[in-house]
């Protein structure tokens, strides 16, 4: 395996843990985790002698979401060159980008199982939505927070959570930005066992990732060749309608609100500007 920034990679078994590392604090995604995931699951989608991804993360938390301290230069030009095309065509390109790191993980034919704790918010919430199946740990707390920052979420939460949650609860979690605990989250189907601790958590993750590596592989990427069938127009669809979206709306006077209050830890005063 390749060495990567963003995760630790242990193969064992047939089995591929996928730890994310950060290096931002609480495992925030920054520039080495977009550019890294298409890359890592392409190895590990190559590697006949993977058949099954844990995904967790270190530390006390799964991620905090996007790197927005490393990142700011992918929102920076937008908001200073607002009224020009150059920078809108620049960031569309950026954010497909970003999409396709998402992307990489919900296409990647070895099934794949999140075991998350504390904290997944925003960028985290996009990357447990591209995964076949999910654990929590009982601290588990889960936020689809970009609301709070005047950001349209644009890198797959909204794309394939409509596929896992009902509509209500999914409108219910991106229209306010809510924060919702593992105890919740279950019950509205965001994942599928809760378990007393992160190490019961990730220990039920690596049994479900063993019995599902114990069955054919060819046969176990047919039925999530036939299953994302159902849903891999209208997941595609979504990421691109939501790019040109934010390419064209999203420079606004509440971006610049809503990113200074979560530096400033205040609450944000949208004026709708």
């Amino acid at each position: 395996m390749s060495t990567y920034e963003s995760v630790t990679v242990d193969i064992a078994d047939h089995i591929a843990e996928v730890t994310l590392m950060g290096p931002g604090k609480g495992n925030a995604m920054g520039p080495a985790f977009w550019a890294e995931m298409p890359v890592l699951f392409a190895e590990l989608d190559a590697n006949p002698d993977v058949r099954a991804i844990v995904l967790a993360g270190s530390g006390k938390n799964f991620s905090y979401g996007l790197d927005l301290a490393a990142m700011g230069n992918t929102l920076g030009s937008m908001m200073t060159e607002a009224s020009s095309s150059k920078p809108r065509a620049e960031f569309h390109q950026r954010l497909k980008t970003m999409q396709q790191a998402i992307t990489a993980v919900a296409d990647c034919r070895t099934p794949t199982i999140a075991s998350v704790h504390g904290w997944c918010i925003g960028g985290g919430v996009d990357l447990i939505s591209a995964v076949d199946i999910r654990y929590a740990s009982a601290d588990a707390k889960f936020s689809v927070r970009e609301v709070k920052l005047a950001i349209v979420a644009d890198v797959g939460s909204l794309a394939r959570l409509p596929f896992i949650l009902t509509d209500g609860h999914l409108r219910e979690l991106a229209l306010t930005g809510k924060d919702i605990d593992a105890s919740r989250a279950e019950k509205i189907g965001l994942v599928n066992d809760v378990f007393a601790d992160p190490d019961a958590s990730l220990a039920a993750a690596r049994a479900t990732a063993a019995e599902i590596a114990a069955n054919p592989p060819h046969t176990v990427h047919g039925i999530k060749d036939v299953l994302d069938e159902q849903r891999t127009a209208a997941v595609a669809a979504s990421l691109r309608y939501v790019a040109a979206w934010n390419s064209a709306f999203l420079p606004s006077k509440d971006l610049t609100e809503g990113i200074q209050a979560m530096f400033e830890k205040r609450p944000p005063n949208f004026t709708g500007e």
